[in-house]
Parts: structure tokens; sequence; C-alpha cells
């Protein structure tokens, strides 16, 4: 359990408290406060553990990485994978975050019905400039707790990529920093080669 599911869990027990305490934000009402426009034009946002995080603006380096990456796997993958950029993955009632790239499973439910599960993702790939450290000690994490089987964390600044394989409870058994030469491959995408020196 996270340190902040554990406080929810401690609060609500209790009868009266003179404390102020978080209130849990659920994904129903997240997306009925994005609907009255609560927040201002172009904010971006996203539902962590409960919690409306706002996000950084999209730099132009970060923009040209995800472009890049985008126009690649949509090449690249079969036909019948989605690959989605910046949209919320939903992964349970108060958690729906936005990963920068996710590529997804055929399902016979249309994306455009239902938000992508955890089930549904093969891979997701989020790309750090600011962000980082919030990538790699929330989003990580998070992703891990529920069973995505394989994140990326492309940091910018740090001009290398992380991969984190084998998600078990809130982190990763197998965590790759794999050199700038080198060739990778999903684990869920086998027939697919990413050689890393064709993205500088």
């Amino acid at each position: 359990m996270s340190a902040i599911a554990e406080y929810l869990e401690n609060i609500s027990s209790t009868a009266a408290t003179a404390e102020p305490h978080l209130y849990p934000i659920n994904v129903a009402t997240y997306h009925r406060m994005g609907e009255i426009g609560i927040w201002a034009k172009g904010e971006r946002t996203e539902l962590i553990d409960a919690r409306i995080m706002t996000m950084a603006p999209i730099g132009s380096e970060h923009a040209d990485w995800v472009d890049r990456l985008n126009q690649f796997f949509v090449k690249t993958v079969p036909e019948d994978i989605t690959v989605r950029i910046q949209n919320p993955v939903h992964l349970d009632e108060y958690n729906e975050p936005q990963p920068d790239i996710a590529l997804l499973r055929p399902r016979e439910q249309p994306y455009r019905e239902a938000h992508p599960h955890a089930e549904d993702v093969l891979l997701i790939i989020e790309v750090a400039d600011t962000s980082l450290n919030y990538d790699r000690h929330v989003k990580v994490p998070l992703y891990a707790r529920y069973g995505i089987v394989e994140v990326w964390l492309l940091d910018i600044r740090g001009n290398r990529l992380e991969i984190y394989q084998e998600p078990h409870e809130e982190s990763y058994r197998i965590m790759l920093k794999p050199r700038r030469n080198e060739r990778i491959t999903p684990m869920k995408l086998a027939t697919i080669g990413i050689d890393l020196s064709n993205f500088r």
C-alpha cells in the first residue's frame, strides 16, 4: 500500500478529526471538474492516488522526442497495436495517469468507448525533462503497482534510457540502462528492434 493510500485509509476510519485532511478525488469527479472548466485552457493534469497533479508545460525538446518516438512506433508496430500519445490510462477509481506514450494491445471493445486499463498496456514510455524525479519516484512505482509489464523512462537531460521490467508491488525487479549504441526490444513486441544510435 502506498503512503498516500495508507493515509487515506487511516483518516477514513476516524469518525471525527480536528486536523485538516486530504479529500480523495475519484475519476468520475475528476472528469466532471474538467467538463465544467475548472482548469485554465491548455492546463495539463492527471489523477494520481486521488490527487490532481498539474503537469509542467511541454518544452520543445520534450515535444520533439515524443513526436519522433510516435512516428517510429506508428511505422513499426503491427497495425492492430494502438499508439496512444499523452492520453489517459485508467488504473482504478483514483488513478488515471497520462503517459507520454502507451502501446496498447488489440481488444474487442474499441478504445473510443473506454480508456485502456493496465491489462491493455504493452509498454509505457515517459519522456522526462523537468519531471524526472516525479516520473521516476511517483509514476514508475504506480505503474508497477498495477502490473504494467514494462516502462521506459527517457531522461533527456541525462541523455539516457531506463528500462523497467517485471513489476512487483511498487517496484520492478529488473532495471536496465542500455548504452546509446545498443539495440533494444520491448518485452511484449519481440518483432520490434530499436537501434538507440538512431535517436539522438
